[in-house]
């Protein structure tokens, strides 16, 4: 990409926070590509920072939302993909721990029972190993599986 200037990176990185949420990682990669200097880099994540254009936290807290509501997600795999935003460890945990099972267990409980219709198995037990598998694949944790697996209809 071609070299911009240290104002036109403000600008338009404050113009894309505005219109939605960012993580601090997303911010820098996009000034890495710009080839802003390390120097410039970190005045326009001060200003963005101080001016809460960009919160990691409060990233993370729409990140998994959007991630169970919409993605169908477990907690396995909103952890992972927020370590691939190099969202600090602490807010990571901190958010996780503030979603309750229920709202995992309300995402999976219907995933697993359209599973169920299109699963070829001979027996409960080979069917419970691919709900299984799958439910793991979408990144839910086994306590969670065990639960909607041993009692589908709650």
């Amino acid at each position: 990409m071609t070299k911009i200037t240290e104002k036109d990176a403000l600008l338009r990185l404050t113009s894309l926070c505005a219109r939605g949420e960012h993580c601090a990682h997303e911010m820098r990669e996009k000034m890495r590509r710009w080839e802003l200097t390390d120097d410039e880099q970190a005045r326009v994540m001060e200003y963005l920072t101080d001016g809460k254009f960009v919160d990691d936290e409060r990233y993370a807290r729409a990140f998994v939302a959007d991630k169970i509501k919409y993605g169908k997600w477990g907690r396995r795999k909103i952890e992972q993909a927020l370590w691939q935003k190099r969202i600090d460890d602490d807010i990571r945990r901190m958010v996780l721990d503030e979603v309750d099972d229920g709202e995992y267990i309300a995402v999976l409980r219907p995933l697993l029972q359209s599973k169920r219709k299109g699963i070829k198995a001979s027996g409960d037990y080979e069917m419970n190993m691919k709900l299984m598998r799958f439910a793991m694949g979408r990144g839910f944790t086994m306590d969670i599986i065990r639960h909607c697996v041993d009692c589908p209809e709650e």
